[in-house]
């Protein structure tokens, strides 16, 4: 079921980044709220379909983009990876967590992109990208994470309700 579920909501959240937050920027940056509600979903402790979700969040969000689907699917599955690890090291503090894989998941996103349109021969400045694109990014990403993390972890418990003890 939720990864059924894992289709309208990725959808609308495509639909929402591409159609209004595209175009509120912080210098030359935008969010990724896909990738957010992603490493949201993967990080809730019950969840057991992260990958699923890493899966069809790539296709979904390589499609309408100009920079290859395989960009995607790999920035997405290893920040998935590295929710999973997180999620069994310091399942304690899973906020924590949630930053952590932002963090490292926007670099890994804003890097393999970087180098694919480099491979394409898209004349990027090193200094300008990292300065005014991928830092502010960045810095919008995790402005949004604990929102995110706030309401896939209301989305987790409702859908994976805690066995009751008798």
């Amino acid at each position: 079921m939720t990864t059924l579920l894992a289709f309208p909501i990725l959808i609308t959240l495509l639909i929402v980044q591409t159609a209004i937050l595209s175009n509120i920027t912080l210098l030359h940056g935008t969010t990724d709220v896909v990738f957010l509600a992603i490493i949201a979903w993967t990080i809730q402790r019950r969840v057991d379909t992260g990958w699923v979700w890493g899966i069809i969040g790539g296709l979904l969000v390589g499609y309408v983009s100009a920079v290859p689907i395989p960009v995607y699917l790999f920035a997405y599955l290893g920040s998935v990876g590295v929710a999973l690890l997180l999620r069994q090291r310091i399942w304690n503090v899973p906020f924590l967590a949630m930053l952590i894989v932002t963090f490292t998941g926007t670099i890994l996103l804003q890097g393999s992109t970087l180098i694919a349109l480099r491979i394409a021969n898209t004349p990027l400045a090193l200094e300008d990208t990292i300065n005014l694109i991928a830092l502010p990014g960045l810095v919008l990403n995790l402005i949004l994470a604990l929102p995110f993390f706030l309401i896939f972890g209301d989305l987790a418990k409702w859908l994976y309700p805690e066995p009751l003890e008798i």
